[in-house]
């Protein structure tokens, strides 16, 4: 067992060798970044799975060699944990910035990400966002904030044409239409353009409903639409919220033509295909997706599993949103946070898993960023639009 003497003494000799230069020169300083989510409080799970995805891409990174443009510098992550609030977030972006980070990459939800970009932007912080959907994060003039991923009325316009297009095609047997969604800047603004955008295509929104996160019971709700009886069930809420809302439609045996999801935050979740395949089956969503094609993406797929991991839609944003920033730092060769926005700025980043293209951010939105639309099948995801990356035929409707 170690004394305490002998501890202080291993330690005093550990620091005093850390205190002259290692042979072959002293090893270039990190880069440090702050890992911004809510791993604690209703959003967690979604937080910890971005943290991971953050995680894993550093340590990619630093395999590789670090930022070879400053001497192979590795990057060193400052986690913070936004407690599932914009006013947690908030505050740990001051200790970040105290703490000397050069930029910060998260923070997952568009409440949070709102704070947390604001807060940034006093200190010219840059903030590579990861997931947050709500396009006024990147419509306030906020000269520090970059999202790689698209906004929500990009992927409402996306979800709406194609479901036109499978309703169009299979002779129109859906015309009505119910909205679900929780309550907080996300899933009120993806309510209000699915609201907005779906008249035009010719259908009727018979109802809204928001509820509260967290929400631990759905069946008022679930009769409620049982007395409406829609065509089409839109749910747009973070995962615990939506995989209970399937769960009790199931239980409470109410079946649409089908469930479309706009976002939504279980649709495309292996670990809801998983634990949930009944519920799950034949649900469509228009979300965040990885390009099937690109064999890169099973391998960090298998990686993410061997940990334990379901490879979810925040384990590959926040992965590459790290690997973009990472791009950026390696040209700015500086740790400088303005000259890292301007390299972010000029991004053509491509050496990535998703269905982009190059990188480029046009008032710090990724202008090549789309969503795709998968279904569950199986009890697996697939891709079913667009058909450059189709890997099955979508089913629609699922009940005649």
């Amino acid at each position: 067992m170690t004394t305490r003497r002998q501890f202080v003494t291993t330690t005093a000799a550990a620091a005093s060798a850390l205190a002259f230069p290692l042979v072959g020169g002293a090893q270039p300083k990190t880069v440090k970044i702050g890992v911004l989510h809510p791993v604690t409080g209703s959003l967690a799970y979604s937080g910890q799975q971005c943290r991971e995805g953050a995680l894993m891409a550093i340590e990619d990174i630093n395999k590789a060699g670090g930022i070879k443009s400053l001497g192979g510098a590795k990057i060193e992550a400052l986690l913070g944990d936004a407690q599932s609030t914009p006013q947690a977030g908030s505050a740990e972006i001051e200790k970040m910035n105290e703490a000397g980070v050069s930029a910060v990459v998260g923070a997952f939800a568009s409440a949070i990400c709102l704070a947390t970009t604001q807060a940034a932007a006093k200190y010219n912080l840059p903030h590579v966002v990861d997931v947050g959907v709500a396009d006024q994060i990147v419509e306030r003039g906020l000269k520090n904030t970059f999202r790689f991923g698209p906004g929500y009325r990009k992927c409402a316009e996306v979800a709406v044409a194609n479901l036109h297009v499978l309703n169009t095609a299979a002779g129109k047997p859906a015309r009505t239409v119910m909205i679900i969604h929780e309550e907080s800047l996300f899933g009120s603004g993806t309510a209000q353009l699915l609201a907005r955008e779906l008249p035009g295509y010719g259908y009727e929104v018979k109802e809204i409903i928001k509820h509260a996160n967290p929400t631990r019971d759905f069946n008022n709700i679930v009769l409620r639409m049982k007395s409406v009886n829609p065509d089409i069930v839109i749910p747009a809420n973070y995962y615990n919220e939506y995989a209970l809302l399937v769960r009790t439609m199931q239980q409470q045996k109410v079946t649409p033509k089908a469930i479309y999801s706009v976002l939504g935050g279980a649709a495309s979740s292996y670990k809801f295909v998983k634990e949930f395949p009944e519920a799950a089956n034949g649900i469509i969503d228009c979300n965040h997706w990885f390009n099937p094609k690109d064999k890169r993406s099973a391998e960090l797929k298998k990686r993410v599993e061997a940990k334990g991991l379901f490879f979810s839609y925040e384990v590959f944003m926040t992965y590459t949103s790290m690997r973009v920033l990472a791009d950026a730092i390696e040209r700015a060769k500086s740790t400088d946070r303005a000259a890292i926005i301007d390299a972010l700025e000029k991004s053509a980043f491509a050496d990535h898993i998703m269905p982009y293209g190059a990188t480029k951010f046009v008032n710090g939105q990724n202008m090549g960023a789309q969503p795709l639309m998968t279904q569950v099948s199986k009890g697996d995801i697939k891709v079913i639009v667009p058909r450059e990356y189709r890997e099955i035929d979508p089913i629609f409707p699922l009940k005649v």
